[in-house]
């Protein structure tokens, strides 16, 4: 675990697309100096081409959404990650021992909760059938659903996830959190089952959301097998891309298992113009937008973790390596 003698000694460096706002906030934060990386430390940007300045050998914070390629003499202790999801900093090679990872959330979990929810309330209000109506300069009554009562599988139940667990139980939608720890967020759930349990309940659902980080147990994890068990249900994707098996996704669309999908990440980003994904009926496909991490997350959690290391405690966004989040 960090030591907070460590802490106290460390530099503070970033990503050099990390934000002046940000890095005016970490300095308060740290009170310290903290510069981007490769730049000297009057926080000056080398011309192109220079080399970069050295630093002071110690051990060093980093704050910024991917590894650097060398910190020259700095020994890493600490990064904080400007993203929620860290599969991309975990699978391309072993985390070096006794680092602490961290993440940033921020209000990710109440952005993707709303838009969650809009997408819900948009399907039983018909909204992209009035919109095609429109186009068509067509006026026809259509049905409405009511979403109270009816029932939400959300697989991972995270700080995301409870997220989008609350907002849709105030909204009298029953929600069923679905991890491999059930009881977590109880607030947030009607019922908490395991993975295993619900592939028997996947059947009642009218909604199932993934706010699945990803890891090597979760790729691959919506499959023909998990689709061929939904009766109806509509698919929404917030977690990560790579969990879901788009032909298998397209399958149970065609034969009518699932009604529809709303998938706001993929496992290719971006999709390129010959992608399945294009070829899906009935499926909504945004632009990994439900979540965007504003610079006010990234200096709120750091801030949160900071204080908890200088009391010795580990940090709530702390990332167990060999689990993946």
């Amino acid at each position: 675990m960090l030591r907070s003698e460590d802490l106290e000694r460390a530099h503070v460096l970033t990503d050099a697309g990390v934000a002046d706002s940000v890095l005016e906030e970490l300095r308060k934060i740290t009170r310290r100096p903290v510069r981007r990386h490769g730049t000297p430390a009057s926080g000056a940007v080398p011309p192109h081409g220079a080399d970069a300045v050295a630093t002071p050998a110690g051990p060093c914070v980093y704050v910024g959404p991917r590894l650097p390629d060398t910190l020259g003499a700095e020994r890493l202790v600490w990064f904080h990650s400007t993203n929620a999801g860290v599969d991309g900093l975990l699978g391309s090679a072993p985390w070096p021992e006794g680092v602490l990872l961290t993440r940033t959330v921020g209000r990710m979990g109440d952005r993707i909760a709303q838009y969650v929810l809009a997408w819900i309330l948009a399907e039983c209000q018909e909204i992209p059938a009035h919109l095609d109506q429109r186009r068509r300069a067509e006026w026809r009554r259509l049905p409405s659903e009511l979403a109270e009562g009816r029932t939400a599988l959300i697989y991972g139940a995270g700080r995301i996830g409870a997220r989008v667990g609350t907002l849709l139980r105030a909204c009298g939608i029953r929600t069923v959190g679905v991890s491999r720890s059930p009881g977590r967020a109880p607030q947030a759930f009607d019922e908490s089952v395991t993975p295993g349990d619900a592939v028997a309940r996947i059947g009642e659902a009218r909604w199932v959301v993934s706010a699945l980080p990803l890891t090597p147990r979760t790729a691959g994890f919506f499959d023909a097998g998990t689709f061929g068990a939904m009766r109806g249900a509509t698919f929404v994707n917030v977690g990560r891309g790579a969990t879901v098996d788009l032909t298998a996704l397209g399958e149970a669309l065609d034969d009518g298992r699932v009604r529809a999908a709303v998938l706001d990440v993929l496992a290719e980003e971006p999709p390129g113009p010959d992608s399945t994904v294009w070829k899906l009926p009935r499926t909504v496909v945004t632009s990994h937008s439900a979540g965007v991490t504003a610079p006010d997350d990234v200096s709120a959690d750091f801030a949160s973790c900071w204080r908890a290391v200088l009391e010795g405690r580990t940090p709530e966004l702390a990332v167990n390596p060999a689990r993946g989040y």
